[in-house]
């Protein structure tokens, strides 16, 4: 019986002293194997969200994955013909874009139906009291001819803003919300605009807008319409406005600055202001602001210039359309700030 013990034994012994020496010699070279980096590869341009030139992502707006980080300057672009019909269809090779007078070399190119967080900023002041049931008809319109992932918020404003809705997918609690409302009071719009804007820094999409219905004019903000370029400028939101004006602009000086307001601000950004000539036309103009929203083209250049000065630069978009095509027109955000030193 001892003497079958005996060869287990030795061989047991035998194996421990073998593992114990390949422990001693991985010790020995593990730390120059851990220093060694892996090759890597050529490097690939990472795309920040849309419409951002400096907010880096691992992530196209199409959810292709990216390996390494590079600014790039996206620009979401909608095309119309004269009739003011969206054009679909193009390729990259139809688009040229203008960063500062120098033309930029487009590397990304894209024409997908993405998810959008969207802001409507709802006008409740008593000088909406006629045209309130026919605008809560647009902005529900609005809502349910949209992507069914885009998500919402509704704030609406008139002495002052307040958000009503924090964002949602839910279309019936939005519609619910609305119908609570009445009109009264002075209109805060820029309030009213700011707080939509920074209600954008909760959105899970990259691409965001905000859609404002409003007969124009504000005579009761905390800030300026100087502080709202400003914010609008920084903000990569592409601002739709539905633009419910009375006939001669207005008997105030603020009513009559209205329309110019928010074309302005729409045109800053690439989006577009509607203005309506009869409230039965409201769904079909919402219902158009939400198909243009779903068929926009996003272009993506790296800037030539690569200082960062923290200036402004002017971004022009031009089309070179296919043969046989009528004139189109292009909307696209007219410029933003460079990276910070």
């Amino acid at each position: 019986m001892k003497a079958a013990v005996e060869p287990q034994r030795s061989s047991a012994l035998a194996a421990y002293f073998a593992a114990l020496c390949a422990l001693l010699v991985w010790a020995a070279v593990a730390p120059a194997v851990q220093s060694q980096q892996l090759p890597v590869g050529p490097e690939q341009p990472q795309l920040p969200g849309p419409q951002s030139n400096t907010t880096q992502s691992d992530r196209l707006p199409n959810g292709k994955p990216l390996k390494t980080t590079t600014d790039m300057t996206l620009v979401n672009v909608s095309v119309t013909d004269p009739l003011g019909r969206i054009v679909t269809g193009l390729r990259q090779e139809n688009f040229r874009v203008f960063e500062d007078g120098v033309e930029q070399e487009i590397v990304y190119f894209a024409s997908d139906d993405v998810p959008v967080s969207i802001g409507v900023i709802f006008d409740m002041s008593g000088s909406m009291a006629d045209k309130i049931q026919k605008s809560r008809n647009a902005a529900v319109q609005f809502f349910r001819t949209s992507n069914p992932q885009d998500e919402f918020f509704l704030v609406d404003f008139n002495d002052q803003a307040q958000l009503i809705t924090p964002f949602t997918d839910n279309v019936d609690e939005l519609q619910n919300q609305l119908m609570y409302t009445s009109a009264h009071g002075m209109t805060a719009l820029y309030d009213g605009v700011y707080l939509g804007l920074s209600q954008m820094r909760t959105a899970h999409h990259e691409r965001k807008a905000l859609l404002i219905l409003s007969d124009g004019g504000d005579n009761h903000s905390r800030y300026t319409e100087t502080d709202i370029r400003r914010f609008v400028q920084e903000s990569d939101v592409q601002i739709y406005a539905i633009g419910l004006f009375d006939p001669g602009g207005g008997p105030t000086p603020e009513e009559q600055h209205g329309p110019a307001l928010l074309a302005d601000l729409t045109q800053m950004t690439g989006g577009r202001m509607f203005v309506v000539q009869n409230l039965s036309e409201l769904p079909d103009i919402a219902t158009k602001i939400s198909m243009e929203l779903r068929n926009q083209y996003v272009l993506g250049y790296i800037p030539s210039n690569r200082r960062h000065d923290g200036k402004w630069r002017k971004i022009k978009v031009k089309l070179r359309p296919p043969r046989g095509l009528p004139p189109l027109t292009a909307y696209a955000k007219n410029g933003y700030y460079g990276p910070g030193r």
